[in-house]
C-alpha cells in the first residue's frame, strides 16, 4: 500500500514545472514555507517531459539552454531549502477558504495551507494522436513518438516527421543532422514557422537532408510486433505513397484541459484560470494562478513571464500567511538567502 502524507504549510503550489519551481524559491526567500504537488513523477513539467534536449532561447542570461538543463538549474536553486515534494499523484480536491485551505491528491496526501498557487502549466495535457489502425502497438513498441526525450535515439534512423508547426520544423532541423533521412509531412505546402526557420528548412531540402512530403496526410502504419518498417501517406487526390521509415514522430499539438481545477469554483476561460494581473489572485480569495494556466489581458505565454508572476504571487500571498507582519521588500543582494 502506498504511504500517504499530511503537511501543514504556508503555501501549497500545484505544479512542479519551471514556473512552480521559481515560485517555490520566491516563497522561501520571503520565509514562506511551501509544498510542491504534481501529477508527474519528477519535477520539470512539460519542459522536462516534452523537450528536455530542445534549446530554449528566451531565458534571460542564457543565449541557449535546454529544457532539461533549465530544470536542473532551478532544482539547484531551491535545493538549500529542502522543499517537500508530493509527486506522482494528481491534486483532485481543494476545499476551504482564504487562510484555511485543504488540498488532497489521488494517493490520499493532505496539505493544509493558508494560500494556494496554481502553476499547472497547460493543465492536464497529452498529445493529439493520429487516428491510425494499430497505433497503440507502435507506441508501445517505441517507434511512434510525440516527444523527443533523447535525440541520440534517432541517430542513423529513417524518420517521418508529421506536422506543420514549430515542433515539427525544429525537430526536422535538429534530427536531420544525425538521422539517415528525414521526411517532413504536412497536409499543406505551407508550414507555420518563423521565416528564419522556414529558410533553414529549404536549405536542408536543397542538400537532401530533409525531403518534404506535401500535401499528404498519414494513412497507414506498416510493420510487425510494434516495430515500424514504413508508413503509407495519402494525398488530397487519394494518391497513396509508401515511405520506408524506422520511426514516426507526430507533432499535432497537445490536447489540454484543466482537469479537477475546473471543478473548484474558480473563474475559468478556455482552459485557463482568470486572475487579477496586479496580484495573480483568482476569483477565489487566497488562490493564485501563474504561468501558462493563468490568463489576463496582455498575457504572454513565456517562461520568463511565469517567473515574474511567481514572484508577484508569493508577495501577494505573504499577508495571508502572516497578516500581522509587514513585509519590507529587499533585494536578494542585500538580504541573502534565509537559513
Amino acid at each position: 500500500m502506498t504511504q500517504s502524507f499530511s503537511y501543514t504549510t504556508d503555501i501549497a503550489i500545484i505544479g512542479a514545472g519551471p514556473t512552480a519551481l521559481f515560485a517555490a524559491f520566491e516563497c522561501r526567500m520571503l520565509r514562506l514555507n511551501c509544498v510542491l504537488m504534481d501529477v508527474l513523477d519528477s519535477v520539470g513539467g512539460q519542459c522536462a517531459a516534452l523537450y528536455p534536449e530542445k534549446p530554449i532561447y528566451d531565458i534571460p542570461a542564457h543565449p541557449s539552454i535546454t529544457g532539461g538543463d533549465l530544470i536542473a538549474a532551478l532544482e539547484a536553486q531551491i535545493a538549500p531549502f529542502d522543499i517537500p515534494k508530493l509527486l506522482g499523484s494528481r491534486v483532485t480536491t481543494l476545499e476551504g477558504v482564504r487562510g484555511k485551505f485543504v488540498l488532497g491528491n489521488e494517493r490520499g496526501d493532505k496539505v493544509h495551507a493558508k494560500a494556494v498557487i496554481i502553476a499547472a502549466g497547460a493543465g492536464a495535457f497529452g498529445p493529439n494522436r493520429p487516428p491510425l489502425e494499430g497505433l497503440d502497438d507502435y507506441e508501445t513498441g517505441g517507434t511512434v513518438h510525440y516527444y523527443v526525450r533523447k535525440r541520440a535515439e534517432f541517430a542513423g534512423k529513417r524518420l517521418l516527421i508529421a506536422g506543420g508547426g514549430d515542433s515539427a520544423l525544429d525537430w526536422a532541423l535538429s534530427l536531420s543532422d544525425i538521422a539517415e533521412h528525414v521526411y517532413l509531412l504536412h497536409r499543406r505546402d505551407r508550414f507555420r514557422g518563423a521565416p528564419e526557420t522556414l529558410a533553414q528548412i529549404e536549405e536542408k531540402v536543397k542538400i537532401g537532408a530533409i525531403e518534404k512530403i506535401v500535401p499528404y496526410q498519414l494513412h497507414a502504419l506498416k510493420g510487425q510486433n510494434g516495430l515500424l518498417s514504413g508508413v503509407d501517406v495519402i494525398s488530397l487526390e487519394d494518391e497513396i505513397r509508401h515511405l520506408e521509415v524506422d520511426h514516426l514522430l507526430a507533432f499535432y499539438g497537445l490536447s489540454t484541459d484543466l482537469g479537477p481545477i475546473a471543478t473548484w469554483g474558480i473563474q475559468t476561460h478556455r482552459s485557463t484560470v482568470m486572475v487579477n494581473p496586479a496580484t495573480l489572485e483568482t476569483s477565489t480569495p487566497g488562490i493564485f494562478a501563474i504561468g501558462d494556466v493563468a490568463s489576463y489581458p496582455g498575457k504572454l505565454k513565456l517562461i520568463l513571464q511565469g517567473f515574474s508572476e511567481g514572484a508577484m504571487a508569493a508577495h501577494a500571498a505573504y499577508p495571508i500567511a502572516y497578516p500581522e507582519t509587514a513585509l519590507r521588500f529587499e533585494h536578494s543582494t542585500s538580504r541573502g538567502k534565509p537559513s
